[in-house]
């Protein structure tokens, strides 16, 4: 169809020329009590904004390959590197806590531009401004585009809902009682959800610059009542009212521009980034290249994948590269094995019928797959972030 060309077209504008994701938006908490990481683990993780792979490292696997098809990605991963091995934690925390630095040319020029890769030093050339806290979207979380996105809402909530003090009340709540009475007795749905945020929320351009492909709205339109914007709507409430705020420092850093001391990702604490100066960091490689593309190339196998959720879009977009993925997964993977992924949809149907060669026998990926649908329901329903419709853990059997 035209309109589904025309999204796409734009949602690849949007992510080839920009850094997309400026924090990962996936709670790692979940990841980490699936994988069970020991010290033989190989990790493969997309790497997104890096936070995860940092955090992953904390269980201290063996290697940990952070591997993304955009550049601009990895580049923020490699700052992140080059900032925990070349700064101190107060320094650290301006950039990556606070969003800015008033420091930033002078930490940049003298401290971090050379331990980035060529890739990584042109892009942060042009884009340190982004640190510097210069500008109406002062904070390094209102850059990017899904940066852009929550700069936008920030500017909604304060100048056209004016409910600012209702967001500080919720942030500030003490347990998820209070969390609830505030959005019920303030009645922030309806002052948030007006009906022309309604209307931007079914745009596909909004979508994207969100990392919202128009494959991962089809499957929500077609099993969620209400479609996107009622999921959407009844996700955001789940977290203000029945999810400690306290610890989400998801949605605190989106609605606030920065972290604070007590609520950031483990990467930002202060012993965690003691433990990763101290070595665990060089357990960390950064590849430029897709996941089948890495695998090829690797030497060795992997033990631990993480997918986020990038089969939504390979799914209708790519289904022969996503089969060809799944065919260097398996040739890929080490012995008990598991995968974790996640999806916009409430049930995934893409993924069990997908053809590969086993033994020289041909297979469907789902009778090679042991599904941890338990584990995997217990840890989706305390998911801090709360915007995906479904969570797979999966043991693969080879």
């Amino acid at each position: 169809m035209i309109s589904e060309r025309i999204s796409s077209k734009g949602f690849q504008f949007v992510h080839q020329g920009n850094l997309v994701y400026n924090t990962c938006w996936e709670d790692p908490r979940l990841d980490r009590a699936a994988l069970e990481l020991g010290p033989d683990d190989e990790v493969l993780v997309i790497t997104s904004a890096g936070c995860n792979a940092l955090d992953y490292l904390l269980d201290k696997p063996r290697q940990v390959h952070a591997v993304d098809v955009n550049p601009k990605q990895n580049a923020l991963l490699e700052l992140k590197l080059a900032a925990i091995r070349n700064l101190d934690y107060e320094a650290f925390f301006d950039l990556f806590g606070r969003g800015f630095s008033k420091d930033w040319q002078t930490l940049y020029a003298q401290k971090l531009r050379a331990d980035l890769s060529l890739t990584a030093q042109k892009y942060w050339d042009r884009h340190g401004k982004f640190f510097s806290g210069e500008g109406k979207r002062s904070s390094f979380y209102f850059r990017g585009s899904s940066g852009l996105f929550a700069w936008f809402v920030n500017c909604y909530i304060d100048r056209i809902a004016k409910i600012r003090d209702d967001i500080n009340s919720l942030l500030a709540a003490r347990d998820v009682s209070e969390q609830s009475s505030i959005y019920q007795s303030r009645n922030i749905n309806e002052l948030l959800w007006t009906r022309m945020i309604k209307w931007w929320m079914r745009r596909d351009l909004t979508l994207s610059m969100l990392g919202v492909p128009r494959p991962q709205r089809t499957q929500i339109d077609q099993c969620y009542a209400g479609g996107i914007v009622q999921f959407v709507i009844d996700r955001i409430e789940t977290v203000f009212t029945s999810r400690s705020l306290q610890d989400n420092y998801f949605w605190r850093v989106y609605l606030t521009g920065s972290y604070d001391h007590e609520c950031c990702p483990e990467y930002l604490k202060p012993h965690n980034f003691a433990r990763l100066k101290a070595g665990l960091i060089d357990r960390l490689t950064v590849t430029t290249n897709t996941v089948e593309g890495f695998l090829r190339q690797h030497p060795g196998t992997i033990s631990r994948f993480i997918l986020l959720d990038h089969m939504d879009w390979m799914a209708g977009a790519q289904p022969q590269l996503l089969q060809s993925e799944w065919q260097a997964i398996l040739d890929k993977a080490a012995p008990e094995s598991r995968i974790l992924w996640r999806s916009a949809g409430i049930q995934v149907d893409f993924v069990d019928p997908i053809q590969v060669q086993h033994h020289g026998q041909q297979r469907e990926v789902g009778e090679l797959l042991q599904y941890q649908n338990q584990l995997a329901t217990e840890l989706h329903e305390q998911d801090r972030v709360n915007t995906y419709g479904s969570f797979y853990i999966a043991d693969l059997l080879i």
